[in-house]
């Protein structure tokens, strides 16, 4: 299947990352992607930035050339913003309305383990933000949800779920994503609800690598043409360049 874009990735900005914005922006040319996405943590996060760094996200190029291969890669400056309980968020309007692309997600440092119910409201809450776009790895067991009202949500709002590669990985602190990701793929092919493929890259050799994400997408019969990692064109759909050029 064609996958031409990662869109969630870490810098140091992030305060838990170790490569540059510039890195980040090699490797993504380098592994031939057409658009990257820099989404780093919102600054709830312990270690990440002050609001300023968002708001401030005009004087970046949305362009990279990359001598070496004589190429041009897009990319979009966003954000990965924390969801606080009850459904808050840590930016506020005037700096989230700014970003490119907005990833809203669950992270044990800013947000205590609630139940099955609370979790389920406070991502249904998120999914009202205009500037919202996609809402990150909701597929740590650690923070139960009801899925099928995920999906649901998402195609009621115009948002996308996301498939975490990083979730996958043997490493990860999240906890039983495959079989809820494998539910998610299914309820998403049942619902017509595009999902889109991340990285979540906080190093740059991890930029693009989409590897188990699609093997589930394979093993579930997940259809082609609700992955958004397919054209850069369908995925700018679904973020905020959306409003912007409307």
């Amino acid at each position: 299947m064609k996958d031409v874009l990662d869109a969630h990735t870490h810098t140091i900005v992030s305060g838990h990352a170790y490569n540059t914005m510039t890195e980040m922006m090699q490797a993504a040319a380098e592994k031939n992607l057409e658009l990257l996405a820099i989404t780093d943590h919102a600054p709830a996060m312990p270690g990440s930035t002050h609001p300023y760094y968002f708001s401030n996200s005009d004087m970046i190029d949305r362009e990279y050339y990359h001598e070496k291969f004589g190429k041009i890669t897009r990319y979009l400056i966003g954000v990965e913003l924390n969801i606080l309980p009850g459904g808050d968020i840590d930016l506020g309007p005037k700096e989230l309305a700014k970003m490119d692309v907005a990833i809203a997600s669950i992270h044990p440092p800013c947000y205590p383990c609630g139940d099955i119910v609370e979790n389920t409201r406070a991502y249904l809450r998120v999914m009202e933000h205009p500037y919202i776009n996609i809402i990150g790895h909701p597929d740590d067991g650690r923070f139960p949800v009801h899925m099928e009202a995920l999906v649901e949500g998402a195609r009621k709002h115009g948002k996308v779920l996301e498939l975490n590669n990083h979730s996958l990985d043997s490493r990860t602190t999240r906890r039983g994503a495959r079989d809820i990701d494998r539910g998610m793929l299914l309820l998403c092919k049942k619902y017509g609800q595009p999902v889109i493929v991340n990285s979540d890259a906080h190093t740059d050799t991890e930029i693009g690598n989409h590897a188990a994400a699609f093997q589930l997408i394979e093993e579930t019969g997940f259809p082609a043409d609700l992955v958004l990692n397919t054209s850069v064109s369908l995925f700018l759909k679904y973020t905020n360049l959306s409003h912007k050029n409307a």
